[in-house]
């Protein structure tokens, strides 16, 4: 049974999470702020963390930085009632998987949180894939860029992997979409130009050379200059 834990201020909110979630079958437990939820991550090492951004003590995002900062790589469904895109970019750079806006129907948070549940339990090839100097190993989830390590989250991993498994190939966005992130994604929602800036920024250091193109209208390819 997948662990959840739910971060959130609103006690009746808190509340009907905790009731819809474990309606699915599903072992939740909660925290009022970060600070109350820093010990539990520690102690019950959740699956994934449904996570408030606006709280006391400590908002959303300080959460993710200190989740990060400890290499800590679980994937989290941020909340907020905040939708414009710039908040959803600064949502998603922050280190979060997945972004709601308040209000939300159930069912919506039910979806969500499963699609990321199946993301997590998948099994990727168990093969190393290797290309222009880039070599990912699922096994041990390393990735090494010119003889260097680089340090992915969960997603950008997952996306590294499916464009390392099509080298050379145009690779749709939608394809792409449901591929790392299991649903399809609201027309306006840019999660995928964002985890593909977060990745041209990590492979691209110390001047190496980009490799992830966009094919405008169509996708994106990992393929070297011609």
């Amino acid at each position: 049974m997948a662990t959840i834990l739910i971060v959130d201020d609103d006690p009746k909110l808190l509340k009907m999470l905790k009731r819809t979630l474990t309606y699915e079958g599903l072992n939740v437990s909660t925290a009022l702020n970060g600070l109350e939820a820093l010990p539990l991550v520690s102690s019950q090492a959740p699956d994934l963390i449904v996570l408030d951004w606006m709280m006391p003590k400590m908002d959303g995002l300080r959460f993710i930085q200190r989740l990060r900062d400890n290499q800590n790589q679980t994937l989290v469904l941020m909340l907020t009632a905040r939708d414009a895109i710039e908040n959803r970019v600064e949502g998603l750079e922050s280190g979060a998987d997945d972004y709601l806006v308040k209000p939300f129907a159930p069912s919506e948070l039910v979806a969500r949180v499963h699609a990321l549940l199946r993301r997590a339990e998948e099994k990727p090839e168990n093969n190393t894939v290797e290309y222009c100097g880039i070599s990912l190993d699922p096994k041990t989830r390393e990735v090494i860029n010119g003889g260097e390590p680089v340090s992915l989250t969960v997603t950008e991993f997952d996306l590294l992997h499916m464009l390392l498994l099509h080298p050379r190939q145009v690779l749709e966005r939608q394809q792409i979409l449901n591929k790392v992130w299991g649903y399809d994604f609201y027309g306006n929602d840019n999660v995928l130009e964002v985890y593909i800036g977060y990745l041209r920024k990590k492979l691209e250091a110390n001047g190496r050379p980009r490799l992830i193109r966009t094919v405008r209208g169509v996708g994106y390819v990992l393929r070297e200059v011609e």
